[in-house]
């Protein structure tokens, strides 16, 4: 039995990514084992636990968003929990690790690597993330979804696969209505203050402005524990019977469906549905996103003619307002950008990414890197000592073997 470690978590844009690869490796091969590894402050532990999934759990806190003081804390966290997460890599018997970042990522494929274990990992924006971009030296595989994500990567190890997806998503005909609209608002799993306050306002604009016979209904997403104060202010602008206000939706295929214009934040997850189902966007992304990668993924669908990018600085009322009311009035317009996010779909990511990482798991263990955890360096010949005794190496591995790479 093969096992595949996933390392990540935190957000859904994390999360689903994790979920969708591990399908695939068990769809791939019905014998493997995946176990996924991630924080509890994360969604994981939900989603995970929903689906009944295997989950470890380490205590580490995130390199970004403290300033240099958090950054301290976060990398002396990392350091600590090294050898417990060597442990796990061994105890679990692990033959390869993918890591997506977050705040279990970078931990957990170090102590893989130290060990001798292929290390692969997966960005799905188009900026590497600081774990990403901290372990890109020594991994065997780096799948991208964007090619800029491509310049600071080792060409060999660089597979342009897309983001990975949950099966549900798949292209949905796309037939632009005359005279109706329906908006589908998404903020990501944890919600989005910003697009709360102003897209209820701004279709307030559409509804009794010049276009206000357009038919227009909206499905909105807040996030958890923000449903009551936007369905409130969806009664304040008169649009209570036009709006379906929801704290999360479980199946965002099915609305993807359904939807006309989606208005949503810039992870590259959301992208990916986006085009995966093949619909048109407004996208406002999170302007606090590592290295503004968000506003990088937008610019990147707008230059497609998918979608239109509006950073959060500019996205007034009246702008987005302006926005939805050109897309109402253009329906042909809008399905020339349906088929140009679907033309972007990558549906066999996940396949892709599963496949390559069990043909890295079947592989022969490197040799175990030299540095320290928990206060020993690493023997250079200990992993594929180890792989030999259990037999499962070739002949010479306990001798020692080239990088990769």
């Amino acid at each position: 039995m093969v096992t595949v470690l996933i390392a990540g978590g935190g957000t859904g844009g994390h999360v689903f990514p994790m979920v969708a690869v591990g399908d695939a490796v068990r769809a791939a091969a019905p014998d493997a084992r995946v176990v996924y590894v991630g924080t509890a402050r994360g969604i994981e532990v939900r989603v995970m636990g929903e689906r009944g999934d295997s989950l470890e759990l380490l205590n580490v806190l995130p390199l970004r968003g403290g300033g240099l003081s958090g950054f301290v804390r976060g990398a002396a966290r990392a350091g600590r929990v090294l050898p417990e997460a060597r442990r796990l890599v061994e105890r679990l018997d692990a033959r390869v690790v993918l890591s997506l970042g977050g705040y279990a990522g970078g931990p957990v494929s170090l102590a893989a690597r130290s060990l001798g274990v292929p290390v692969a990992i997966l960005e799905p924006n188009s900026v590497l993330g600081l774990s990403n971009r901290l372990l890109s030296p020594l991994v065997d595989r780096a799948y991208v979804a964007f090619p800029e994500a491509t310049r600071a990567l080792r060409p060999s190890s660089v597979r342009l696969f897309g983001v990975p997806l949950r099966r549900a998503f798949a292209r949905a005909p796309y037939a632009p209505r005359e005279g109706k609209l329906s908006l589908l608002v998404l903020g990501g799993s944890q919600g989005a203050l910003a697009l709360n306050d102003i897209v209820p306002r701004a279709i307030a604009q559409v509804a009794q402005g010049r276009e206000r016979g357009v038919g227009l209904d909206v499905v909105h997403q807040t996030g958890r524990d923000r449903e009551a104060a936007v369905r409130s202010l969806y009664a304040e602008l008169g649009l209570a019977d036009r709006a379906r206000v929801v704290p999360f939706i479980d199946d965002v295929a099915e609305a993807l469906a359904a939807a006309d214009v989606v208005i949503a934040r810039a992870g590259a997850s959301t992208l990916a549905e986006l085009c995966a189902v093949g619909r048109p966007s407004i996208l406002i992304p999170y302007p606090f996103a590592a290295d503004d990668h968000q506003l990088k993924n937008a610019q990147s669908l707008e230059r497609a003619s998918a979608a239109v990018a509006i950073a959060q600085a500019d996205a007034t009322e009246a702008r987005l307002a302006g926005e939805i009311a050109r897309l109402a009035a253009a329906p042909a317009h809008r399905a020339r950008m349906a088929d140009a996010a679907a033309a972007l779909a990558t549906p066999d990511a996940a396949a892709r990414v599963a496949a390559d990482l069990l043909e890295l798991a079947r592989a022969p263990r490197h040799r175990a890197l030299r540095f320290p955890i928990g206060g020993h360096a690493a023997r250079a010949d200990e992993a594929p000592r180890r792989a030999a005794m259990r037999g499962d190496a070739p002949p010479g591995a306990a001798l020692g073997q080239e990088e990769a790479g």
